[in-house]
């Protein structure tokens, strides 16, 4: 599945499972071609900024499944505001 990640003091292996539904419920990922495409595009953008990792990313037709891996440092809170903020302001451009 995944590898532990290693720093110079300890080994961690935290994986999270964040949903992230579209507004009311609308299936607005299923209308827009290229949609899934473009959320994984902006998921690649954002492991190189910060220290996480997106093991699957799965697009439903009116939400989002993220399979993340992150250090200790990273609370699961700043770990969800990174994602939903920086894909929110990217699909909207």
């Amino acid at each position: 599945m995944s590898e532990h990640i290693k720093r110079s003091h300890n080994r961690s292996l935290l994986i999270y499972h964040l949903v992230c539904p579209a507004k009311y419920r609308k299936k607005t990922f299923s209308e827009i071609k290229g949609a899934d495409q473009e959320i994984k595009n902006i998921c690649l953008e954002i492991e190189h900024r910060y220290d996480i990792h997106f093991l699957e990313i799965g697009v439903d037709q009116n939400h989002v499944h993220f399979l993340i891996q992150s250090v200790p440092v990273i609370s699961p809170t700043n770990i969800t505001k990174i994602v939903k903020s920086i894909t929110a302001r990217e699909m909207f451009k």
